[in-house]
Formats: structure tokens, sequence, C-alpha cells
């Protein structure tokens, strides 16, 4: 099937198989290497991207059905040589081991901030009436949950994200 999608600013126009997900267009049709392939289940967060401004696993999405979609990447966060605030948190706060999951915790965490600005509860939110939801440990631990880390840097992941999110 003919597909057009919109990936880190750039139009792609392809032929895909109608069963190929989204996570397998962007890595062997496009080489964008940035999105992890991780458990290929939707369990661990790494291929996470932002479609349509919305945090995705895209190892169960398929291609076909996002005909003209706009994709995010973790390498379409920065600007130019200029990385994204939530790239720099998680240099400086040494967020990483071997980095195989931090594309996905770094894409998660913008849509995850977006979620939280729009006032979105989430299980541990106090008030799930409040017009604007509060960024703490507790609260961006839980929003962050479906992102695992097998190095267990979650120590410095969650204040890396708090850092900028609460700036």
């Amino acid at each position: 099937m003919k597909i057009t999608l919109k990936v880190d600013g750039t139009e792609h126009k392809l032929d895909v198989d109608p069963r190929t997900t989204l996570l397998d267009v962007l890595r062997d049709r496009l080489g964008i290497t940035s999105t992890k392939k991780g458990c290929d289940h939707g369990q661990c967060g790494a291929c996470t991207i932002l479609l349509n401004g919305r945090r995705v696993v895209s190892c169960l999405a398929l291609a076909v059905a996002h005909q003209d979609a706009e994709i995010v990447t973790a390498a379409g966060l920065a600007d130019g040589d200029e990385l994204h605030p939530l790239q720099k948190a998680f240099v400086e706060h040494d967020a990483f081991q071997c980095g195989y999951c931090t594309p996905g915790q770094i894409v998660s965490a913008v849509g995850m901030m977006q979620e939280a600005e729009e006032g979105w509860p989430s299980v541990v939110t106090e008030d799930p009436n409040a017009e604007q939801v509060e960024l703490t440990h507790t609260e961006i631990a839980e929003r962050m949950s479906g992102n695992l880390c097998r190095c267990a840097a979650y120590c410095n992941i969650v204040p890396a994200i708090s850092e900028v999110a609460n700036s």
C-alpha cells in the first residue's frame, strides 16, 4: 500500500506491506535508528515516538493506519545542532547507562510533559480536576512507568525530567 508519512519534518512516500509497523518503517525503510526495537510487544517503550503530537509505542502501530501522520523521533527533537532541553538534561544528569532506552525515554518525557500541561491526570494525581498538574517525583515516575530501563538509571532519569518540567 502507498502511504505518506512526515517524519522529523521530512515527507516520505512509501510502498509498504499492510502488516508493517511504524517502528519497522522508521528503522528498516527510512534508516532512523534513534527509535529502538526493544520488546516488540509494546511493553518497554524503547520505540516511543510522537505521533501527531501524542506519545505512541511504534511497534504496535501499523504504518498503513497512519496515512499523512506527523511523526517525531528522538532524532527530530533537536534543533539542528542544538539539543532539546530534555536531551541536554539527560546528559547533564547522566540519566542513562547503556543508552538503549534513552531515545524512547526522552520522547516519552516530551509527550508526558505535554499531557500534563494539558491537564491530563494520572493515577497518582492528587486532584484529578485541577487545571494544572504539578510534575512531582511521584507524578513523573508514574507517567514514565511505561518506559523501562534495564540498567536501572531511574534514579537519574526522573531528576533530569523534573529539571526541565519544573523550570
